[in-house]
């Protein structure tokens, strides 16, 4: 008896293992821009996970091929074949995808800059890289350095989007949810600190995505074929959500105006999962929203996998424009891009009541 429960454990986590080696960087332009105003004062700082980074974990398999194979032609450092949340709501904003904070040397900076980065969350996770208070810590050194002006800050934005690795590196230190909901507490009132010292550094409006339907990310899914999420995962996120969505409204009562507001990434991810299954339903061809586009031949390898000789040891699909997820943890760019059109009328109250 002690073996089965033993074994139901394992399968149980095992998932969770493969998510998190994944979201750390083992795995390695159709939709438009838009036109960008070059006279725009707006920048956009983003702080998080792969979710958005844009290029900031350079040692990751998301500087390898097929990565980036939509957008922009090559791997950048985009944990998908194209572009990511920030690219679009920089689209949204009409301005540049902020430059990535590894790359702020060699690249402009009037755009903001971003200092998300694969792998990392609000508190350390097993992966060597900032967690979202070392992120803000690097910011502010740039204001300290003139960097930025009062000015520069004030007529800003703030992306932020971090959760998922955080949940990834509890289960696989404690082997179970237990006590889970006391670790999103945790999670929830770091994310508030870190949510005002953005605001106290100078920046009045700030987008915070809710956590994504981690139990329909493609690494949780295979367990049922790709045919439907996990609910239990699902709960982890709605709570998280929800905790979010209250410290949201507490911080902006506090402070007596709207500087904080949220982008539901769950609802938005299970609406397109939802829209795209029905899709499926009368057309068998349609890709199915729950597997990945780009995969290892076997469970051995994963997207972007080579043999000892460089062959290639994953396949991408011959649909990926009609795709949701491009490996087994990230959306791809139509991925993105569906969420992105739920998230639209969200993103309008960055550009409303204007605090500057």
């Amino acid at each position: 008896m002690m073996k089965q429960n033993l074994l139901v454990k394992i399968i149980t986590l095992l998932p969770w293992l493969i998510l998190f080696f994944i979201i750390t960087g083992v795995e390695g332009a159709k939709k438009s821009h838009g036109a960008y105003n070059n006279t725009n004062s707006l920048k956009l700082f983003v702080f998080g996970d792969s979710y958005v980074d844009t290029g900031n974990f350079l040692n990751s398999g998301s500087y390898n091929p097929p990565y980036g194979i939509s957008f922009p032609g090559k791997p950048s450092g985009r944990f998908c074949d194209g572009l990511v949340l920030t690219d679009y709501v920089a689209s949204f904003l009409k301005i540049k995808s902020p430059t990535p904070y590894a790359l702020r040397n060699s690249t402009e900076v009037q755009y903001g800059l971003n200092f998300a980065h694969g792998g990392t969350g609000i508190f350390n996770t097993l992966v060597d890289g900032p967690n979202m208070s070392v992120q803000i810590d690097s910011f502010e050194k740039l204001i300290q350095q003139n960097v930025y002006t009062k000015h520069d800050l004030e007529s800003s934005i703030a992306l932020v989007n971090a959760g998922g690795n955080d949940y990834a590196t509890f289960v696989l230190k404690n082997g179970s949810f237990q006590d889970i909901f006391v670790f999103t507490e945790s999670l929830i009132k770091q994310m508030s600190l870190n949510l005002k010292r953005i605001h106290e550094l100078g920046i009045n409006k700030i987008a915070i995505g809710l956590l994504e339907p981690i139990g329909c990310v493609p690494m949780i899914t295979m367990r049922s074929s790709y045919e439907k999420c996990d609910e239990t995962s699902n709960l982890v996120s709605q709570n998280h959500s929800q905790m979010l969505l209250q410290i949201v409204q507490q911080l902006n009562k506090q402070m007596g105006k709207s500087v904080f507001m949220t982008l539901d990434l769950y609802n938005s991810f299970l609406s397109v999962i939802a829209k795209m299954q029905k899709r499926r339903a009368e057309n068998s061809t349609v890709m199915n929203p729950l597997q990945p586009c780009c995969k290892g031949e076997d469970l051995k390898y994963f997207c972007g996998s080579v043999d000892d000789k460089g062959a290639r040891k994953y396949s991408v699909c011959e649909k990926l424009e009609s795709s949701l997820f491009w490996d087994t943890v990230h959306p791809s760019q139509n991925g993105w891009y569906e969420v992105y059109l739920m998230l639209q009328s969200s993103l309008g109250q960055l550009i409303q009541e204007k605090n500057f």
